[in-house]
């Protein structure tokens, strides 16, 4: 299953300039999702980050991961309406950086569900190459 833009926000309620996840390439409920960013020189971050040498934050890198993990669980029918919060992050790694004009391809694999919260590995990459592994745990809850 894709998704585009308009069918992501039906299911997460993240929106600009935070919203991190431009289509949704594979998806299958409750259990796993691919998904793309399109790192773009316009991104309101790159001027303080760095300036002459534009890198995406790490902790955006993270929120474009925890956006694009809660599609697959919010994608199953007992959450269906609800909304997704990271509990926890852990196991991080950062092994490149990411800058203007990048395709960021996010994973999300749910490894593990009990009731509203689940735990998945995350990897971005962009080109192939690993950029960045975590674990993330996610609560769903009520809107």
């Amino acid at each position: 299953m894709q998704l585009n833009v308009q069918e992501i926000m039906e299911i997460i309620p993240n929106r600009y300039p935070i919203m991190m996840v431009d289509r949704v390439l594979e998806l299958e409920p409750g259990k796993h999702v691919v998904a793309i960013k399109n790192v773009t020189y316009n991104e309101q971050f790159f001027p303080g980050h760095f300036p002459g040498e534009p890198v995406m934050p790490g902790v955006l890198i993270l929120e474009a991961l925890a956006q694009t993990g809660s599609i697959p669980l919010l994608k199953s029918e007992e959450f269906e309406g609800q909304t997704g919060y990271l509990g926890g992050i852990d196991k991080v790694k950062f092994r490149q950086k990411v800058v203007p004009g990048d395709v960021l391809r996010m994973e999300m694999e749910i490894i593990k569900r009990k009731g509203n919260i689940g735990v998945g590995k995350a990897t971005a990459s962009v080109d192939g190459k690993v950029v960045c592994s975590a674990l993330m745990t996610f609560i769903i809850g009520a809107k």
